[in-house]
Order: C-alpha cells, then structure tokens, then sequence
C-alpha cells in the first residue's frame, strides 16, 4: 500500500503542470477563426465584378477606341489573355505570389498547382479572427492577374502579332506581376515590410501595366500612318459603355479589397465614387478651357484616370480628400496625354501610360498625403505624412525600375523569338481579318 500511495503522488505531480495549462486555457478562452456568410457572398460578388472589368468593360472600352478594321482583334487580345492568365495562376502564379514563402521578393513554390489548398483552406482578412476561404482569395485576387496583362495592349492596338502579345503577357507576369505582388501585397514582400499603403493596386496594376505600355509602344514601334492619317475612335458609344462597365466593375476592385463587409468597405465605395466624380468633372474644365469644347472621350478619360487614382488610396483617405486627388489626377493625365505624348512623339495608342501609369503615380504618392488624419483621412495619431509619403515615392520608384527593366528584356526576347509588329500590308487590312479572319462588322 505504501508503494501505491508514493505511486499515486508521484502520478499527481507530474499530472499537476498539465491541470495548471488546463486552468489557464479556461481562464483564456483560445482565439478562433470566424467566417461570415455576408463577407464570402461580397467577396464572391467582388470577384465576378472585376470579371466584368475585363470581359466585356475594358474589351468594349478598348475596342471603342481603336478604328473598326481592328475592333474584334482587341476583344480577342483581352478574352484570350484573360483566359490564359487564369491557368498560369492555378498552376505557379498564386504560388509565386502568395506561396508562403519568406522571401522579400516571391512566395515560393509551396503552393504550384494550388498544393495543399482544399474547401477547409481559409485565408485571413484584415480583421485579426476573421477569414473567408482559401479558393476565395485565390479567385479574387486571380481576377487581379488577368486584367492588369490585358491593360497593357491598348499601348500598341492596331500593331501587335496576336501570338506575340500572348508569350509577352505570360512572361511578363511571371517576372514582373507576381513578384510585384508578392513585395506589395504579402506580409513578407520587400515594400509591405516598408509599410506602403496600396490597398487595391496602385502600383501592383497601375503603374506596372502604364509603365510596361510606354516600353512596348516604344519599343514596338508606331502604327502605319501614325501622325498623318485619321486614327479616330470607331465608336465613342462603345467606348462609354466599356468605361461605364470599368467603373461599376470597378467597386469589386476597390470594395472587395477590402476583403470584408463593414465600415472600411463603405469607406472604399463612397471613394470610388466621389474621386471618379471629381476626375469627370475637372477634365471636363480643362477641354473646355484648352479646346474650347468638354468632349465624351474626354470624359471618359477622366472617368478612367480618377479610378487608377483612387484605387491605392480608398481604403485610407477621405471622401473629400478622394474628390482632391481624383482631380489632381485628371489634371496630370491631361497633361502627359495631351502634351507630352505629343512632344515626345510616342505612339501610345489609347493613353494606357498617360492614364494608368501617371495616375497610378499620382494616385500612389497622393496616398501618402491624404491619408493623413488632418486631410481626413484614417492615418493614426503617430501619422507622419511625410514620411509616410517618403514610404510611397520608394514604392513607386521600386515598381517602375523593376517593371521598365523586365519589360524591355521581354519585349526584345519575344521580339527575337517570334517578332512583334506586323506588317505595313496587315495594318492597312486591319487585324481583325489578317490576325483572326473575321470581322467586327458586316456592310
């Protein structure tokens, strides 16, 4: 008996670390992930919107600018592209980006055909707690991946081999996109770490896509007749509806960032309306005081730059502050599209640098200004609009010298693989038949 009982305390001591751990968990209830059915049908939604951005928005947008002959050649650049950027993502895109990786620069190859991701699979939001599903994320931010390629094409519509274009976009997302992504948007990415605030792409969309479109054009060459002949839109009614398309479109883009349903989400929706809003109108003022006239191209070029603008910032800066920096941006576009593609005589056939790339500028560096608590925005007590801004400009730097860099490698290696530009005769016929064998319209 006495051996039992020395038996018995000495299992009580051991058990007594294990009774306290106990007590401590109860006393601590442990953190639990939440997922709400309102934050998966939003982001659900989200994702389907900025579908619609590409396939039909910027297709329709597009190919309302470009001349008739080479409208179907537009449609099917964006369809095909966004097409293929959606298989390069399953397979090594959203591994590269967000793989899990400890890298400052890509996320690895933990994740190469979506490994290890199945319907229990839950990915983080904002909110410490709170997650939506893996093959949510995964879908969101793929939707990401194929429309920011496909804004790249507008720089050299009319001119570019269909089979060209495809190797570059694969390419180029690959050694530009992904890794971009992955310093901007994952928690161990090189700007993250700095503490730049892009909350839906400024400069992972914007200005990778404006800066890869002025090293295309100029690389690529001008279009037959570039200067000298009518290169009019075809279809201004088109070009608006694709526009309107983009902007409704675009509240996936910017809301759905955000990756939940709440306050910061309605922060991001009234800015997505109001710094488009202010964009409109100010180039609106400035045609009618430069050319006498506000012009429906105009408008929607203002519409467009006022979205590029707002997407870095809407999630941080104020409503009013939107409605400063959609302006500020418009104004600046105007400038580079009126007066320095015209200086500089470079053949960007739908303003995509102009636009995207100057906007995403603007719009980036801006975030740092109007963050700022006393601007109305959400910058904290210990907000440091200077330095935050500082943050910015190294950000933006970083994007267009890896981006400019990469692009002309690639462009010249397609270049030498397959060519890039067609010829003098299959611009003048129009690419819709040389490229594909149909044709937009019919007599």
């Amino acid at each position: 008996m006495k051996n039992v009982k020395t038996l018995s305390l000495a299992a009580l001591a051991a058990l007594t670390p294990v009774v306290a751990m106990a007590q401590d968990a109860a006393a601590t209830p442990a953190v639990t992930e939440t997922m709400d059915k309102g934050d998966v049908a939003w982001m659900m939604t989200s994702t389907v919107l900025v579908l619609f951005m590409l396939i039909p928005g910027l297709a329709l947008f597009y190919g309302g600018l470009v001349r008739s002959k080479n409208m179907l050649s537009v449609l099917m650049q964006c369809t095909s592209i966004g097409a293929l950027m959606m298989v390069i993502w399953v397979v090594y895109g959203y591994s590269f980006a967000f793989g899990g990786g400890e890298g400052p620069f890509w996320g690895g190859m933990g994740k190469l055909f979506l490994a290890g991701v199945t319907t229990d699979s839950m990915a983080a939001t904002f909110t410490d707690g709170v997650v939506i599903p893996e093959y949510l994320f995964i879908t969101f931010q793929m939707t990401f991946a194929a429309i920011t390629p496909a804004l790249i094409i507008g720089a050299f519509a009319e001119r570019i081999k269909f089979g060209s274009v495809m190797l570059f976009c694969a390419l180029w997302v690959t050694v530009v996109y992904f890794p971009v992504a992955h310093m901007v948007w994952d928690a161990n990415g090189l700007i993250f770490n700095w503490g730049a605030i892009d909350f839906a792409g400024g400069t992972v969309v914007h200005i990778n896509a404006g800066i890869a479109a002025l090293v295309g054009c100029i690389v690529i060459g001008p279009r037959v007749g570039f200067g000298k002949e009518n290169m009019a839109p075809h279809s201004m009614t088109l070009t608006l509806v694709g526009a309107a398309m983009l902007w409704v479109g675009w509240f996936g883009f910017n809301v759905g960032s955000n990756l939940e349903a709440n306050g910061g989400a309605t922060l991001a929706m009234i800015n997505t309306f109001v710094a488009t809003a202010g964009a409109i109108l100010a180039w609106n003022i400035i045609e009618k005081f430069t050319r006498g006239h506000s012009s429906m191209l105009g408008a929607a070029s203002g519409m467009i730059s006022g979205l590029v603008a707002i997407t870095p910032a809407c999630g941080t800066v104020g409503p009013v502050g939107a409605i400063v920096l959609g302006a500020l941006a418009s104004v600046v576009c105007y400038f580079f599209v009126a007066v320095i593609k015209n200086k500089f005589k470079y053949d960007d056939s739908l303003d995509v640098f102009g636009i995207h790339g100057i906007g995403g500028i603007i719009g980036a560096v801006g975030t740092g200004i109007f963050t700022a608590p006393g601007l109305g925005g959400t910058g904290g007590e210990d907000y440091v609009m200077m330095a935050q801004t500082w943050i910015q400009i190294k950000a933006v730097l970083v994007t267009i010298v890896w981006c400019g860099v990469a692009s002309f490698i690639l462009f010249k290696i397609v270049d030498m693989i397959m060519g890039l530009k067609v010829t003098e005769e299959d611009q003048r016929q129009g690419l819709d038949q040389t490229s594909h064998g149909e044709s937009a319209y019919t007599a």
